[in-house]
């Protein structure tokens, strides 16, 4: 039980909505150390919290904190705590993939090396490494903002429909990983998926 671990990320009064569609309203929580899921049929805001949580979206009023750091007062200095990758971005499309992962260690301060190329073992992405992003398929893609995740070292790290496109063995790693990760006190892992993976530690 982590009754000690300190409270990271915290939400209150959030409001956030799209035109004729209220997501959130007067929302609060306090997330702790650990893996949380946000579990949700599709179209029901999932990624869009993740967004939010991201600083990537704004909340129409309320207030996020991660560490104390308040995500509109500071936003840079939240961001730099977060790892999120939309699964959707195009924007790295022509960039190399040893390039992308070269690029987090300039990024993340508590960017682990050994860790990521644990995770780039694990999830098989050695014959991927030369290759631009725009060349893998979406579980390959999937695969290498997870192993960026696990190396990153950030406090909250944001995974969207982690699994999707994952072969069973890589699913195993990655929930490995997570199981393994979640007993940091220092770091948040915020899922979102339409239901919990077997053997995954919640």
């Amino acid at each position: 039980m982590h009754h000690s671990s300190p409270l990271l990320l915290q939400v209150r009064q959030m409001h956030f909505s799209y035109p004729d569609c209220p997501l959130f309203k007067d929302w609060s929580a306090d997330i702790p150390a650990g893996v949380t899921l946000v579990r949700g049929g599709d179209g029901r805001g999932k990624s869009s919290l993740l967004q939010i949580l991201a600083g990537e979206l704004p909340a129409a009023s309320g207030q996020i904190q991660l560490q104390g750091v308040d995500a509109s007062v500071h936003a840079e200095q939240y961001r730099r705590q977060v790892y999120w990758m939309n699964p959707r971005n195009e924007e790295y499309e022509q960039v190399i993939v040893s390039d992308y992962f070269a690029s987090l260690k300039t990024r993340f301060q508590h960017f682990d090396a050994a860790k990521l190329d644990a995770a780039v073992q694990g999830l098989a992405l050695v014959p991927h490494l030369h290759k631009h992003l725009y060349m893998l398929s979406t579980g390959s893609k999937r695969k290498v903002w997870l192993a960026a995740a696990f190396a990153a070292g950030a406090t909250l790290n944001l995974l969207d429909d982690p699994f999707a496109g994952l072969d069973k063995a890589s699913i195993q790693f990655v929930i490995a990983q997570l199981n393994q990760m979640g007993d940091d006190p220092y770091r948040v892992w915020v899922l979102a998926d339409y239901q919990a993976a077997v053997g995954l530690q919640l």
